[in-house]
């Protein structure tokens, strides 16, 4: 990759952000497309959001990711969001335009795509740890899948609350959400289809730490899929131990190959190269890229 005066900028946000991936893949398929652009990682703190959007409409920056903790705070500083980003509740991609800054959210195709390849969801049990940005996600596609019956466990109980509140009607991706203290988790765990961690227990450099241990493991169906959405460590510790207990497993580096493909798309009006997204990805893994 040659960077030029006439080179642009693209990237991620967040806090943190040191371990983000999405460089990688993103520059790889860049220089497939032939653009004149790079992709980096921005840290930006919550208290310099609004600092940053400014900066960056200065620079004229083509468009950027959302993570871990903007994915909500960015939508009041947004001039349009998507309707799909509006029933979410949260913004994961984000481009300039003639009138401002636009956003939307494509967690939730990412994060289908490989269940999609696996079974049918239709009439399942769904649960997912957590209930931030990522959740909203995760809770939007489980309503597409056909989830009959969604527990969302998390220790704030406020929280929580507001999150099961805000997918009521009149949300048109509205689903009837079960809040579900973390001091009950284990004995929800039976009957579960699906396991879903959208919080950061075990990313890096927190490695040795998982949401769900051996024991609470061993309380799922042996047909249920843990699917945690971390890929920073490859596996993660929770994936390691449902791994050995005979489980499916999903890890997150296809969901974010899959919603960094439609975020491309919408950037470039090019169609994204996702084999050559997944493949620097997996380059990385292996210690190539």
């Amino acid at each position: 990759m040659t960077i030029t005066g006439k080179t642009r900028l693209l990237g991620v946000i967040g806090d943190p952000i040191k371990h983000s991936l999405s460089p990688t893949m993103h520059n790889r398929a860049i220089a497939q497309l032939g653009l004149d652009w790079v992709y980096v990682a921005f840290p930006i703190a919550p208290e310099n959001l609004e600092t940053a959007l400014n900066g960056f409409a200065a620079i004229d920056l083509v468009g950027f990711n959302v993570t871990i903790p903007h994915k909500q705070a960015i939508m009041p500083l947004l001039t349009e969001i998507s309707d799909q980003a509006k029933a979410v509740g949260a913004v994961n991609t984000v481009w300039r335009s003639p009138q401002g800054w636009r956003g939307t959210n494509t967690d939730v195709d990412g994060f289908m795509a490989p269940l999609k390849l696996m079974r049918g969801w239709s009439g399942t049990t769904a649960i997912v740890l957590g209930c931030g940005g990522s959740a909203r996600a995760v809770i939007a596609a489980c309503r597409l899948l056909g989830c009959k019956s969604v527990k969302v466990v998390a220790r704030n109980a406020d929280k929580l609350a507001e999150f099961c509140k805000s997918f009521q009607a009149p949300n048109p991706l509205a689903i009837a959400l079960e809040p579900i203290p973390w001091s009950e988790l284990s004995e929800n765990l039976t009957g579960a289809d699906l396991v879903v961690n959208t919080t950061p227990i075990g990313m890096h450099p927190n490695e040795n730490a998982a949401p769900l241990n051996e024991a609470q493991l061993a309380q799922l169906p042996e047909s249920a899929v843990v699917y945690d959405i971390i890929y920073t460590p490859r596996p993660t510790l929770l994936l390691k131990h449902a791994a050995d207990r005979g489980l499916k497993t999903l890890d997150g580096l296809e969901m974010l190959v899959q919603q960094g493909a439609i975020a491309l798309e919408k950037w470039s009006g090019k169609s994204a190269p996702v084999d050559v997204m997944r493949q620097a990805l997996l380059d990385w893994f292996d210690g190539k890229g």
